[in-house]
């Protein structure tokens, strides 16, 4: 299962950005934020019974997620925006931070998609994926909730 996890790409090739540094550096215009596609870090463990995702995500709340299974694949991912004003009689100001992922993962066929159950806590989305006896196929669509 985990050689199936997809890999954070930047939204520009390297080629671009050594281009653009200089103006880059000069407007400092993402306030010191580099222009790349961050994917939150995910360590897989397998157990006798269980698979357990565990997936660094600080900053976010439950409701800021999606997880939906369909067929063999699951598909976690997460959209945030945070907007920060402020203002006086001769400057006003707004900043926005909109940041967002998506990442998809197969499921072995041994894994129950309706016991799949998922926890956001300290930042870290858990998720546990119980196995079920060999022999049984089953293909269904689900969302999952986050306790």
């Amino acid at each position: 299962m985990s050689a199936n996890l997809t890999k954070a790409t930047p939204l520009l090739p390297s080629l671009f950005d050594d281009m653009f540094k200089p103006w880059k550096d000069l407007f400092d215009i993402n306030g010191g934020r580099s222009w790349t596609s961050t994917v939150p870090a995910v360590n897989i463990t397998e157990e006798k019974d269980v698979i357990k995702l565990s997936m660094a995500a600080p900053g976010m709340t439950k409701e800021d997620f999606n997880i939906d299974v369909e067929d063999n694949i699951i598909t976690i991912s997460a959209e945030k925006e945070e907007k920060k004003e402020s203002a006086d009689e001769k400057v006003s100001r707004q900043e926005y931070n909109y940041s967002s992922f998506s990442r998809s993962f197969n499921i072995p066929e041994n894994v129950v998609r309706e016991n799949i159950s998922a926890v956001y806590r300290d930042g870290v989305l858990k998720l546990t994926l119980p196995k079920k006896e060999a022999g049984k196929q089953e293909n269904h669509s689900k969302k999952i909730e986050i306790k």
